[in-house]
């Protein structure tokens, strides 16, 4: 049954990636639709990056002539975005199962898509999407954490455990 549910779970977070691959970097247009787009003509494309941490999230909370909702939309989305990452990567393997592990694997799956929108002009680098996503990570991470702080000290987790 264990193994079962792994293999489960891994197929869960191998669509969830795709998923979340499609909606970051082909947002505006599917693969198929990429022949001759990817360029590096770096002109005037590089000005719409922001390198500048909280820029982006105290635009959209407090300067953005843009209705509330909107606001709110756009930065829950990146925080929600990653939080299945968060919930997963822990039930996947035993080396994510404190803060810190989770917090560099969100960074760096996050990095790795803001690196790959700034190089192949798919998007726009934001670094408040790293720190967003990144808490989205960790808040997808806390009630694993906060299960598994209940049941060992309930000892149900170590009993179960003792018994296979």
């Amino acid at each position: 049954m264990k193994i079962f549910m792994k293999i489960v779970l891994t197929l869960f977070m191998v669509l969830y990636l795709l998923i979340l691959t499609k909606l970051i970097l082909f947002k505006t247009f599917s693969i198929t639709e990429m022949n001759g787009h990817i360029s590096f003509s770096h002109g005037r494309y590089w000005g719409s990056h922001n390198f500048i941490p909280f820029k982006t999230i105290a635009h959209y909370l407090f300067l953005a002539d843009v209705n509330p909702l909107i606001r709110i939309e756009n930065i829950a989305r990146n925080i929600i975005g990653f939080v299945p990452f968060g919930l997963m990567l822990p039930l996947l393997s035993k080396r994510f199962s404190q803060l810190k592990s989770i917090l560099i694997a969100t960074f760096c799956l996050s990095f790795t898509y803001e690196i790959l929108q700034l190089l192949f002009e798919l998007g726009s680098f934001d670094t408040d999407d790293l720190i967003l996503n990144t808490l989205g990570g960790v808040i997808g991470y806390l009630p694993i954490k906060l299960f598994y702080i209940v049941f060992k000290k309930n000892g149900t987790i170590r009993s179960q455990t003792k018994g296979q």
